[in-house]
């Protein structure tokens, strides 16, 4: 018999006060982010402070928060009810974060820190795309907490399938927020960690994370039901797999650039 989802999204309570697990996540999220970070500045190569990875958290916090809420409204919404609600464009206790938004948005938070602080943004960049996926795998969790964003119709006799009641329906399906937290949660953070533990052409660690996050994003995507707004799209792809797609051929070409100018110089 599949696992039914039952899971309450609410951690605990204080007072008329409701603290969901979705939020608490993210925050695990941002403290491992703010412990890893202080562990790799202390390289000196890497060109941070102590202080510049707590400031990096202030601006990853605003740009992840604004870019992924903004980015599921734009991006998956429907965008007419939050025009019609506009305050529950604000409402991120609930769920609704855009991956790909978020990522935009850390991108101009980025951009931002390197311009106050007179750094190189592709430094930057490389110093804070490998603990992104840290935020990235702790959201998939809350997503699977919080039974949203569920995966496709499985067979009922696989081991680690689960009937999620908020799909209205009692069919078995993939646990692809699970997957996906594996993916661009775990993988992702592997691969980043380790291709950036020594010094590396500027840039082509920023590089990476657009091309294996949306590689991995894909891959995630094969077991994850469209979402209902989009449905599948041209060539039979999903909406956050067309979104990749162009993070792939963007990353491509800049590690290819990056990598052939460093040779050169």
């Amino acid at each position: 018999m599949p696992y039914v989802h039952n899971l309450d999204p609410i951690a605990f309570s204080i007072g008329p006060l409701a603290i969901r697990w979705y939020g608490l996540m993210y925050l695990i999220g941002f403290l491992l982010f703010l412990v890893l970070g202080k562990l790799r500045a202390r390289d000196p190569w890497r060109d941070m402070k102590s202080q510049d990875v707590d400031d990096l958290l202030f601006y990853g916090m605003i740009g992840t928060i604004v870019g992924g809420r903004l980015g599921h409204v734009l991006f998956y919404g429907p965008l007419s009810y939050y025009l019609a609600n506009p305050l529950d464009i604000f409402a991120v206790w609930k769920g609704g974060m855009a991956s790909h938004g978020g990522i935009i948005g850390v991108i101009v938070a980025m951009a931002l820190f390197a311009r106050a602080r007179r750094k190189s943004f592709l430094r930057v960049a490389d110093f804070v795309v490998p603990l992104v996926p840290l935020g990235l795998g702790a959201g998939r969790i809350g997503n699977f907490i919080n039974g949203e964003l569920w995966g496709r119709a499985a067979d009922a006799s696989l081991p680690w399938a689960v009937v999620f009641p908020q799909a209205g329906d009692a069919l078995a399906r993939h646990p692809s927020q699970i997957y996906q937290f594996l993916l661009e949660g775990v993988t992702l953070f592997a691969i980043l960690w380790i291709y950036s533990r020594k010094p590396r052409a500027p840039g082509t660690v920023g590089s990476l994370f657009l091309i294996f996050y949306g590689l991995l994003r894909i891959v995630g995507e094969v077991f994850r039901e469209p979402e209902a707004l989009y449905g599948y799209m041209p060539l039979g792809l999903s909406a956050g797999q067309l979104l990749s797609v162009p993070m792939i051929v963007i990353g491509v070409v800049c590690f290819v650039l990056l990598r052939r100018n460093r040779a050169a110089a």
